[in-house]
């Protein structure tokens, strides 16, 4: 498909016919329901909730079977002269304080640099930023690329425009605070040469969180979040490529073909999750994804006034994209719709519902006791409950095991707390939707303490499995 084709994108707002259809009818029925008999209609909203999370109990399940056998593992070639060009694109936005650190770990990429491109992509008004490019002590083949000034000023348009000079039969993207397995390249590369059926254009690598100094994550937000990538980077997107379903990219280390992502328009630009819209525009073009074994580390948000900002535009990304996705299911599939409300539509439901349903719960326990029922009134709901909540601890367990991120019993009580903060920033997303809807909150970064520099490995044909979970 060539680039410019029609394509649906988060600016247009507006609800599509199937879409204001579905939502004037269910609104209306919900209203008539609640109106004729209100308590048949709690029961239904209260069966339909519990049936919810006993489905996402077993999905989980289902990801993490699925999930155990790692991904393929072909043999990296030692041969530098078949190596094909990469492309490197890394966007920086007021990134002064880690250019030095950039630049150090992207220098350790195990590629030769005669196949490499490197572009480092910057604002035109971000003045400090470009000038601290300029002086850093970069290799021949990473260099700055000041994009136009436009509107939006977001993380995608400027890919766009990384995306528009790549010379690369391969691209990937890196973010500031990234520090790549030096090898990545390489098995990337491997995989896509081994793919028979010519339709796998994107692979995402696993992401994993440390802290600055590569000790053991100690802030309980910090943690919390480690083990939420762990979740979601060793169990459910492997699971659900191995299940060969679309799912939602992360916003660094995905690889591409670059013809492919030419096809489809590259990122849109005006989505806040970038990431999470291009998964499932692939698969609405027949393309599928895959993960990489090797991982990406990055330090942890930082405190609530970091973790909320960035929080908040994901779930507002994740708005969009669902917007974007559903004004024509028909693109998707049933595959690949199933696998857009199993990811995006069960996190935007869980972030809206873990505090109201935890709140929920605890009155209804307090009331009972409290008035002298029998422990029999609420054990059902508390049933479900512990069921989802199992299931989702057990996920989170496993991919811990595998990232080697630390995650004990006092974790595991207090998760329902880190839980509960999702619907704040859900409330957030929401509002911001309405207000901002392109505006791009920013995570703020810092140098590491002590770089963490990752030795340059010679070539491995058989690199370290993940532990067995």
């Amino acid at each position: 498909m060539a680039a410019g084709a029609a394509r649906s994108c988060a600016r247009q707002r507006a609800l599509s016919v199937g879409q204001a259809l579905f939502a004037l009818s269910f609104s209306g029925a919900a209203l008539i329901a609640g109106w004729m008999s209100p308590s048949a209609t709690l029961f239904i909203v209260v069966a339909t909730l519990q049936l919810g999370f006993l489905v996402s109990a077993a999905w989980r399940i289902v990801l993490v079977l699925a999930s155990r056998e790692p991904p393929p593992q072909p043999t990296l070639t030692s041969s530098d002269d078949n190596l094909p060009i990469y492309t490197i694109l890394v966007a920086l936005h007021d990134e002064v304080d880690v250019v030095d650190q950039l630049v150090e770990r992207l220098s350790q990429i195990d590629y030769p640099a005669h196949r490499l491109q490197g572009l480092i992509l910057l604002e035109a008004h971000d003045h400090a930023t470009i000038q601290a490019v300029e002086q850093a002590d970069r290799p021949w083949w990473l260099r700055p690329l000041v994009v136009a000034a436009g509107a939006p000023t977001t993380k995608p348009r400027a890919l766009n425009a990384g995306l528009a000079q790549a010379i690369g039969e391969f691209v990937t993207v890196y973010d500031a605070e990234d520090d790549p397995d030096p090898l990545q390249l390489r098995e990337a590369v491997a995989r896509f040469r081994a793919d028979a059926s010519r339709t796998l254009a994107c692979l995402q690598a696993p992401l994993r969180i440390r802290s600055d100094d590569g000790d053991e994550i100690h802030a309980f937000l910090n943690r919390q979040f480690a083990v939420e990538y762990a979740a979601l980077f060793e169990v459910t997107l492997p699971g659900m490529a191995r299940l060969g379903l679309p799912f939602p990219l992360g916003g660094t280390s995905n690889h591409f073909r670059v013809d492919v992502l030419r096809g489809i328009g590259g990122w849109d630009a005006w989505n806040v999750t970038e990431d999470a819209d291009l998964g499932f525009q692939l698969w609405s073009r027949g393309w599928t994804q895959g993960m990489l074994a090797r991982p990406t580390y990055e330090p942890p948000p930082g405190g609530v006034a970091v973790w909320l900002p960035q929080r908040t535009r994901w779930l507002k990304g994740f708005l969009q994209t669902v917007g974007v996705h559903t004004r024509d299911v028909r693109r998707l599939g049933g595959r690949g719709l199933f696998a857009l409300v199993m990811t995006l539509g069960f996190t935007l439901v869980s972030a809206g519902l873990h505090a109201v349903v935890l709140a929920w719960v605890a009155a209804a326990v307090l009331v009972a006791v409290a008035s002298g029922l029998p422990p029999s009134t609420p054990i059902f709901a508390l049933s479900v409950l512990f069921t989802g909540t199992a299931a989702a601890l057990m996920t989170a367990r496993i991919g811990a095991l595998r990232a080697g991120t630390p995650y004990g019993p006092t974790d595991m009580v207090l998760s329902p707390v880190y839980w509960s903060l999702l619907t704040v920033a859900f409330g957030h997303a929401l509002w911001r939707l309405v207000r901002d809807p392109f505006t791009w909150d920013k995570t703020p970064h810092r140098a590491s303490r002590s770089i963490v520099a990752t030795p340059v490995l010679m070539v491995d044909p058989q690199p370290a499995g993940r532990e067995a979970a």
